[in-house]
């Protein structure tokens, strides 16, 4: 597992804003009249990310992994992602970007970028297929753990050796599994570059765009789901002969 770790991300600076604030940031004092009437977007997000194999929604745990989620929600804000792409892809393991190298032309330097800090750690939840967390380089050199500043892979089967590692899982893919198994599939097709750290199919798993948009818009609240059903249930009454 050293090897997953340690080509994943490249030793960074740590910083004490690692934790990014999630709320707007502030500017000069304004009249009250100059206020804005648009509303800032409230409630629990998702991260959408279009990629070229399908769309991936990521439901944030943000009880969990607040610092994490925070950061993370923030690049998505600056538009960190888009433009990067899926750089290692192991079938049966995980997919893994959110490298800003990838976006250059060379491809040697997947892997080794970021935003120039790393997150602490908060390690809690399990990794189960779907699961996304944050790359890290090795208890060696990084006996805190802390998390990769912009790193993450998602696993595509549960992965109880990474639980045993410690690694930050900061949120769940709750749409678009299927695209996450046409990503990793690319690293068993015969076309697809292998670098040192496993396949990197470049492009064909880009990240067009990456949005945040309220959960309500993809997860239907369970007291309706249990409205819907017990309504079902009653319209059937010949079913209790």
């Amino acid at each position: 597992m050293h090897r997953f770790v340690t080509a994943g991300a490249l030793v960074f600076a740590l910083v004490s804003s690692a934790a990014a604030d999630d709320s707007p940031t502030k500017t000069a004092e304004a009249k009250p009249a100059a206020k804005s009437t648009k509303a800032a977007p409230s409630g629990p997000q998702v991260v959408v990310l279009e990629t070229s194999q399908g769309t991936i929604v990521i439901k944030l745990a943000e009880k969990d992994a607040p610092k994490t989620t925070a950061n993370f929600k923030k690049l998505v804000r600056e538009k960190f992602y888009d433009g990067t792409y899926f750089h290692r892809v192991i079938p049966g393991f995980m997919i893994q970007g959110g490298d800003p190298n990838t976006k250059d032309t060379d491809p040697a330097n997947d892997g080794q970028g970021g935003p120039g800090y790393t997150v602490d750690a908060e390690i809690k939840l399990p990794h189960v297929r779907g699961a996304v967390a944050t790359a890290r380089i090795g208890d060696a050199a990084n006996p805190t753990r802390a998390s990769s500043g912009s790193q993450f892979f998602i696993d595509v089967a549960a992965q109880p050796s990474l639980d045993a590692g410690g690694y930050t899982v900061f949120g769940q893919v709750i749409s678009g599994m299927e695209a996450v198994d046409k990503i990793v599939a690319l690293g068993a097709d015969p076309s697809t570059p292998r670098g040192a750290a496993g396949p990197n199919p470049g492009k064909k798993a880009l990240v067009t765009k990456a949005t945040l948009e309220p959960l309500s818009k993809w997860e239907k609240p369970a007291a309706a789901s249990d409205k819907t059903e017990n309504k079902t249930a009653e319209a059937k009454p010949g079913d209790n002969k």
